[in-house]
């Protein structure tokens, strides 16, 4: 089982993109996706997607002599993933001094409604699962 939050190689982001928008794939498939973006050889993509089975990152299924390639991740928790990498990374892990950062850097109004929408929304649910 994969872990709840994944933290990927900029090369194992591109190798799960081409995964989740083409799954199940074999090695191939992916090496052509990323032709366009990646120089990597056949070789190279294959070598890193057994890796990443081997980390819990994708599965593998044999059929005849063919393996095809499945995430074993989502997309949810890649992103999880990401973003405790970048606030441990440039904010030794905290959650809040991000938040100012990005509150004062680079939110325009309407983004700062829609946070403030979600912050009261959930809100909302939160109180609601406290009263049941």
């Amino acid at each position: 089982m994969a872990k709840k939050n994944c933290e990927l190689t900029e090369g194992e982001w591109a190798i799960i993109t081409a995964v989740w928008d083409n799954e199940p794939c074999a090695a191939p498939t992916v090496q052509e996706e990323l032709a366009g973006r990646k120089k990597w050889t056949y070789s190279t993509v294959k070598t890193m997607m057994d890796r990443m089975v081997t980390k819990g990152l994708l599965r593998t299924e044999r059929i005849r002599n063919l393996i095809l390639y499945r995430s074993a991740i989502t997309r949810k928790q890649a992103q999880s993933g990401e973003i405790m990498r970048a606030v441990k990374r440039a904010f030794d892990g905290a959650l809040t001094p991000m938040m100012q950062f990005m509150l004062d850097n680079n939110l325009s109004q309407e983004q700062l409604d829609e946070l403030e929408n979600l912050i009261k929304e959930k809100r909302i649910r939160a109180g609601s699962s406290k009263a049941k």
